[in-house]
């Protein structure tokens, strides 16, 4: 084990960390069943991921990683002031596919940047990675 791997694997931590934080945060100002329930999945999913990034810290003797606090009030305010504006599920849409963009940007820098990071955490990364995409693609009949 390198320390990239922990490195890798607590920036998975936060990213999943933020983006339960962030659907979270819209899901009441949805409107449509339908985009409910992506979201929903979506924090399961994120959950899920999470969940796994966990065990595998633990494993290692370390703990996770929060998002960094500027970080998060940065996004609250983003969301709430749009919201304020437009509570539209059109709305909701874009702060998450623009949330995605970043995550994917995010967790890829992580993974070049920690490139001799186990095999296991790279995995996990890539998961992350897939369901920021997975998340974008069901997001755009909503634009």
């Amino acid at each position: 084990m390198s320390d990239d791997t922990i490195h890798l694997l607590k920036e998975c931590d936060s990213g999943t960390k933020t983006a339960v934080n962030s659907i979270k945060e819209v899901l009441d100002n949805v409107s449509s069943e339908t985009l409910q329930g992506i979201l929903t999945d979506s924090v399961q999913e994120h959950e899920k991921i999470g969940n796994e990034v966990h065990t595998l810290l633990s494993e290692y003797g370390e703990s996770g990683k929060d998002p960094a606090p500027m970080a998060r009030a940065m996004s609250w305010v983003k969301i709430n002031a749009k919201l304020l504006n437009d509570p539209s599920d059109e709305t909701i849409a874009a702060l998450m596919t623009d949330g995605c963009n970043m995550g994917i940007k995010q967790v890829a820098t992580y993974e070049n940047k920690y490139p001799t990071a186990d095999k296991k955490a790279h995995n996990l990364a890539k998961k992350l990675i897939s369901e920021e995409q997975h998340l974008l693609e069901e997001l755009r009949a909503f634009l």
